[in-house]
């Protein structure tokens, strides 16, 4: 525990008593899944360098049969929530934005300029809210759609003929199953398609 959070510590304690639960650890390390027994409404001005991190660790590690948050009101670094809030066919739209749209309701609140802050950050900000979707895709495991899309992006600029064959072995009958020309880019193909190409690879290979 350093100096400076030993104090604060102290000082909210004092404060608020036992109204408050402050927690000193990794938040990448966390089960968030066990903070609390209530639905959570987070408020959280994200570390810019691990914004990403974090929110695709509680994406992937979030249980269909327990939701443990209400809200997210997240903070990121304006092009990072570009990149969060961005549709298919733009060239925002990625990994981020297919992880970030697969369970979460996604509005943006406001952007925020440097002059909001002291000391001014070099970047422009946005608030974004986050709720949980009530349907979605069901998949066994997370961390396929997590592979699909970044073995499909590492070369987003070129057609997903060569990503595909590398994940389904050239296997055709699932590209005419869901309607996929393979000489499309990545950023052509909308949420739901990449969401059934996991559901897809899951059935062959899980």
């Amino acid at each position: 525990m350093t100096k400076t959070f030993f104090c604060i510590y102290h000082l909210l304690s004092r404060k608020f008593n036992e109204r408050i639960k402050i927690i000193n650890d990794d938040i990448l390390k966390i089960d968030e899944n066990n903070l609390d027994n209530e639905l959570l409404t987070v408020f959280g001005n994200l570390p810019y360098n691990i914004s990403t991190e974090i929110l695709c660790k509680w994406i992937l590690n979030l249980k269909d049969q327990k939701i443990w948050f209400e809200n997210l009101v997240l903070m990121f670094q304006k092009e990072v929530a570009d990149r969060i809030k961005s549709d298919f066919n733009t060239n925002n739209y990625g990994r981020l934005s297919i992880l970030a749209n697969w369970k979460l309701e996604i509005e943006k609140i406001s952007d925020i300029k440097p002059s909001s802050f002291s000391p001014k950050p070099k970047v422009d900000s946005s608030l974004l809210f986050f709720s949980p979707k009530k349907n979605f895709l069901r998949l066994n495991n997370p961390h396929n759609l997590e592979k699909i899309t970044r073995i499909f992006f590492m070369h987003r600029r070129k057609m997903i003929k060569r990503p595909y064959n590398q994940l389904f072995n050239k296997n055709l009958d699932i590209s005419s199953k869901l309607g996929i020309s393979l000489n499309l880019r990545p950023q052509n193909l909308n949420f739901d398609t990449y969401y059934k190409l996991a559901l897809e690879y899951e059935k062959l290979y899980c």
